[in-house]
């Protein structure tokens, strides 16, 4: 294991409980989009590191991470008053099961998340691959609040983005929801799922096992409660050992 040093080249806090940052990023540092690596800092010259999904794109020069802040956490109490030009760890090595390689072949990709469980999808919708493997690629993100909705701006311009128009070709689709504010789309995405309004909202054909593929990634509560939704549907779970027809990441659930 080896732990490389990058320098923050900038920090950007969406709310008082998250933000997000970009470092430089060593050559050697080679990850599969949607993967996590151990990242953090020193603290009296030793590594005190947390799992963190990697927000940019594997394509991208710089390494990019959305995080919360937990006023007591041994790491994130640290972490949230980084700065331009401070330096943070970063582990060589990266992992993760949020990956399209271990899901079967479909036709539509549903991307499940809340809070900061929306990183590692920030680097997926990024991907040329991505639109390879998949016609539509629908990313689902749900805060408390409005304020909540990291990278907003970003993901409902994406299919007009000058850099990335010509990789979703108009094929990606966001569809972000609130829990404790008013907002055009209310609820958790739980029961959007349930009551079948999510597929009248994007506009796509009710959830089919056969043809669509899923991954989520946030709270403990919600990974467990959508996996029970789709193996109830008939879906399988994937792992790196046997595709399937959805994925969680099992090293962490936003903490």
């Amino acid at each position: 294991m080896a732990l490389l040093e990058e320098k923050v080249i900038s920090v950007h806090h969406w709310t008082n409980r998250t933000f997000s940052f970009k470092t430089t990023r060593n050559q050697t540092f080679r990850f599969k989009n949607g993967e996590f690596a151990m990242i953090g800092l020193k603290i009296d010259n030793k590594p005190l590191l947390r799992a963190y999904s990697v927000a940019s794109a594997n394509h991208e020069n710089f390494l990019e991470f959305l995080s919360i802040k937990v006023p007591n956490g041994p790491l994130t109490s640290k972490l949230q008053y980084i700065k331009e030009n401070d330096t943070i760890i970063v582990n060589s090595k990266s992992t993760g099961t949020l990956v399209c390689d271990y899901l079967l072949p479909g036709k539509n990709l549903y991307l499940f998340s809340t809070g900061t469980g929306l990183a590692p999808f920030m680097s997926i919708i990024r991907d040329p691959e991505t639109y390879e493997k998949f016609e539509k690629i629908v990313l689902t993100h749900t805060v408390r609040i409005p304020e909540e909705l990291a990278y907003r701006t970003l993901l409902e311009n994406l299919n007009n983005d000058e850099i990335y128009k010509e990789i979703t070709n108009n094929n990606f689709i966001y569809f972000n929801s609130v829990t404790r504010a008013e907002w055009p789309r209310k609820g958790r995405i739980t029961e959007w799922i349930k009551n079948d309004k999510l597929w009248e909202e994007v506009g796509l054909e009710k959830f089919d096992p056969i043809n669509d593929r899923v991954m989520i990634c946030g709270s403990e509560e919600m990974t467990a409660e959508i996996k029970n939704i789709f193996i109830e549907k008939g879906c399988e779970e994937g792992s790196t050992k046997a595709q399937g027809n959805f994925v969680i990441e099992k090293a962490f659930a936003e903490k």
